[in-house]
């Protein structure tokens, strides 16, 4: 089976879980930016949760299929159009072969996971389908899907179609968005009027956000406790000597512009991080639209472990609730 890709959309890609273990070689773990609308994707088409789908961000993409299937879209409230006839998102939904599949105009949230019974079949790369563009790793060629391509789709047994996730268990962006974050290393190289306002602040994301990180304004400037630059470091006060980046790192380049690292960030350079958000909240950012207002929250070390054990009960209460 294959999928014809009639129209691609504005950016979609061939995304799974990732590919980790290649970090301390700069090959970042990449993978779904929405990790938990992955999964459930792929829960409701009876595959792996870690199989194959598209994530398509803004607009949707037209597709045609060769044969029979079951599909869902998750993660960004969008119209789903089989045929023209619309279909509920979060459910498991019958195709016939020679049906197409688009989408109408987004509703909310940023990117939509398709997820197809059999999982996208491209061949892996470094153990993973995933599509990291700038290192033209994994999907087709490495790149976003384009207008002609022909998707292979793998084996599948029957699944039935019409499971569905229920709201309660789905977690999309409020307004302003809470992103909670764990003070990190260099948090000492601000003033404590500086933290405050970090954290009382109301920010917006800039148009400058993508899979490598997603930058904020609208805050304060942050200040700077004087120092003497340590040897290696640049000039700037947001410069140390080159250290390791963690997923979610916040930098600050001059103190201005927070840029929250993400799935496709590098692993490590020359600009200080003030904290970390939470690997709970790293699927949210993922969901946000340029503009959107969003709000730091300080958490501590407890709390953030308290928050990954809480979503990891959703996750469950997905698989349970599909049996």
């Amino acid at each position: 089976m294959a999928l014809k890709v009639i129209q691609p959309g504005l950016l979609t890609t061939i995304q799974d879980l990732g590919r980790p273990g290649y970090f301390h070689l700069g090959i970042p773990i990449g993978g779904a930016m929405d990790r938990m609308a992955m999964r459930a994707a792929n829960m409701l088409v009876g595959n792996d949760e870690a199989a194959a789908g598209l994530e398509a961000v803004f607009m949707g993409p037209e597709l045609e299929f060769s044969s029979d299937a079951t599909v869902a879209v998750t993660g960004a409230e969008i119209p789903i159009l089989l045929d023209g006839e619309e279909q509920p998102g979060w459910t498991g939904f019958p195709v016939k072969a020679g049906q197409i599949l688009k989408f109408g105009f987004l509703k909310a949230g940023a990117r939509a996971y398709i997820a197809v019974s059999g999982g996208i079949d491209t061949p892996p790369a470094l153990g993973s389908r995933s599509t990291y563009a700038i290192g033209a790793l994994g999907g087709i060629e490495g790149r976003a899907i384009a207008s002609g391509d022909e998707l292979p789709v793998g084996a599948s047994g029957r699944v039935e179609a019409g499971a569905t996730i229920s709201e309660k268990l789905r977690r999309m962006s409020s307004s302003p968005t809470e992103l909670r974050v764990l003070p990190g290393l260099y948090w000492h190289r601000i003033t404590e009027t500086a933290q405050a306002g970090f954290f009382d602040d109301e920010w917006k994301v800039a148009p400058e956000a993508d899979r490598m990180g997603y930058r904020f304004r609208g805050g304060k400037p942050l200040d700077f406790v004087e120092r003497e630059a340590p040897f290696g470091a640049g000039s700037d006060p947001s410069n140390i000597v080159d250290g390791c980046y963690p997923y979610g790192s916040i930098q600050v380049p001059g103190g201005t512009e927070p840029i929250v690292l993400h799935r496709d960030a590098v692993s490590g350079g020359g600009y200080f991080m003030i904290g970390t958000v939470i690997s709970a909240d790293m699927d949210l950012i993922g969901q946000l639209q340029p503009h959107m207002p969003v709000k730091f929250v300080e958490v501590s070390m407890e709390q953030a472990l308290k928050a990954r054990s809480d979503r990891s009960k959703v996750l469950q209460g997905m698989r349970e609730s599909l049996g």
